[in-house]
């Protein structure tokens, strides 16, 4: 079953301890602002903040309001950190079907919701079993307590065997301009020709951050800013946007002006021969 998620779709890997360390007020605020600037998906993850950020959410959510059918809630399992509570000594992969089962539960728990909109592997692992997979994931469902399944970090080929016992709906994946390969080795065409919704992480592929970058990407940001009336990060996001797959960028920023830019981006219609110089900026030549 497809979900309508929110094209900008909140990342919430910093909102706490692995990040900007906000108080349950603060988070509260910060639903409020994305929900009134359209942004309606929230993406997390069990380990997030090691395993505290679904928890600080929640306690922020419960005191917002917001009808829960009005947002939709994604979160990933699979990657057991270490972690002297749960009793981990090492950090690995796990997909057996109680261990999902229990991050599921955990995650509702946390998040004070009685079902997730989408549920993820969080990333591939070479024993992940598709059966186990699907008993737990059917149980799920069936529970209500997800709503559909996806993926995160799959290749085409990992997403057909998961494909073989389950429908995928959703793969998150690394897509930006600086890691721009998912547009050329087939990952978006899977996505494409399968109907999975690609969702990007890091979709401003840290360029923001860099003191130095290519002197030619520095004038195409200038040249485009202008041209498109935004900013270098909403320019990025347009650049995304503007991929005939629909990717969904996960944006992971608290400021709430950049939540604006974001949604703004989606506006945004990005000419072709603008689209290939920024990319040619970028690799520092144009198509071969």
């Amino acid at each position: 079953m497809q979900t309508n998620y929110s094209r900008i779709i909140a990342g919430t890997m910093n909102w706490g301890s692995w990040g900007a360390k906000l108080s349950s007020s603060q988070i509260c605020e910060l639903i409020e602002a994305c929900y009134s600037n359209g942004i309606t998906s929230f993406d997390h993850a069990d380990i997030y903040g090691d395993y505290t950020t679904e928890g600080d959410f929640g306690d922020g959510f419960k005191h917002c309001g917001i009808p829960r059918e009005s947002l939709q809630f994604i979160s990933k399992c699979g990657i057991a950190l270490s972690n002297q509570e749960r009793g981990t000594k090492l950090n690995h992969y796990n997909y057996t079907k109680q261990y999902i089962l229990d991050s599921v539960e955990r995650s509702l728990h946390k998040l004070k919701t009685s079902y997730l909109d989408l549920l993820l592997l969080h990333r591939p692992s070479p024993l992940m079993d598709p059966d186990q997979i699907q008993e737990a994931v059917s149980e799920l469902i069936n529970k209500g307590y997800i709503k559909s399944f996806g993926l995160s970090n799959f290749t085409p080929s990992q997403t057909r065997l998961m494909q073989q016992k389950l429908e995928v709906s959703a793969n998150q994946i690394e897509i930006s301009l600086s890691a721009n390969s998912p547009m050329f080795n087939g990952d978006l065409d899977y996505c494409m020709t399968e109907n999975i919704r690609p969702m990007a992480w890091a979709p401003l592929g840290g360029l923001l951050g860099k003191k130095v970058i290519p002197s030619a990407l520095e004038l195409a940001f200038k040249k485009l800013c202008a041209t498109y009336n935004t900013t270098k990060d909403g320019l990025l996001l347009a650049w995304l946007m503007n991929h005939p797959s629909q990717i969904h960028p996960v944006v992971g920023t608290t400021k709430i002006e950049r939540h604006k830019t974001a949604v703004a981006a989606c506006e945004i219609k990005i000419e072709t021969e603008d689209w290939f110089y920024l990319l040619a900026a970028f690799r520092g030549h144009d198509i071969p």
